[in-house]
């Protein structure tokens, strides 16, 4: 169980969300490395406490105190130092919580990079205003706008809808060994994205979804056709499969 001192927990405060704490059963079960190389990796994360103050930082720049987007970008790290994919991809940007975790996970690797499909909404005015979506780009940023200048070299950014640049990405890649989903949260989208990925998928690759209230049994049905069971980080609506 995780605890104040547990691998990771210093990063999370770092970067201001006590949500982020990694869930370590959960990315043992994704990946099928033990405890000990989980921990050692997470220790990573507490050694690069400059860069989550960095995101910090830029959050509230940004007007965004105390905001993280993704909950889980030390398992993300985890995960990728784990399965050392060539290609990762994910869908929706934001500030680019998630992003500079998969950047700095490849980096570590010395190997692998990061397409990033992002259709960003903007923030009307100075302020968010009620009713405004807390991903909504603040003035003058862009996608990633909290990501550290030091990780961006090499990412692959492509900006529009995902049901053009998803099936561009997939057409180019070998493989995908990680795939992230967390944009549009519909159903019909998200079972888009896996039925577009699912020719890129291989023994091992691990297949997530964020905010998987919203978007039905379309995760439930994709993992039922691999022969595969879900995986859910404790009690959120982030969830994951690994491919058999």
């Amino acid at each position: 169980m995780a605890g104040p001192t547990s691998p990771g927990s210093r990063a999370a405060r770092a970067l201001g969300d006590p949500r982020a704490v990694p869930d370590r059963t959960w990315v043992r079960a994704l990946t099928g490395r033990s405890r000990e190389e989980i921990d050692g990796w997470l220790l990573e994360c507490d050694a690069a406490l400059a860069t989550e103050r960095a995101i910090r930082a830029a959050h509230r720049r940004g007007g965004r105190e105390s905001y993280a987007q993704f909950r889980a970008p030390f398992d993300l790290y985890a995960i990728v130092r784990a399965l050392a994919p060539e290609v990762v991809v994910e869908t929706g940007v934001s500030s680019g919580v998630s992003s500079a975790h998969l950047l700095l996970a490849l980096r570590m690797n010395r190997s692998g990079h990061l397409i990033s499909i992002d259709l960003p909404t903007h923030q009307a005015g100075r302020h968010l205003a009620r009713g405004e979506s807390m991903v909504s780009l603040p003035p003058g940023r862009r996608s990633g706008w909290a990501i550290p200048a030091g990780l961006r070299r090499g990412w692959d950014l492509r900006i529009g809808p995902s049901q053009e640049r998803l099936p561009e990405a997939a057409s180019e890649v070998g493989s995908i060994g990680v795939f992230l989903h967390d944009d549009l949260h519909t159903p019909e989208h998200l079972a888009f994205e896996l039925r577009t990925i699912r020719p890129r998928l291989r023994p091992g690759s691990v297949v997530l979804a964020d905010n998987t209230v919203w978007t039905g049994r379309s995760f439930d049905e994709f993992a039922r056709s691999l022969g595969v069971r879900v995986r859910r980080r404790r009690r959120s609506d982030l969830v994951g499969l690994r491919v058999p």
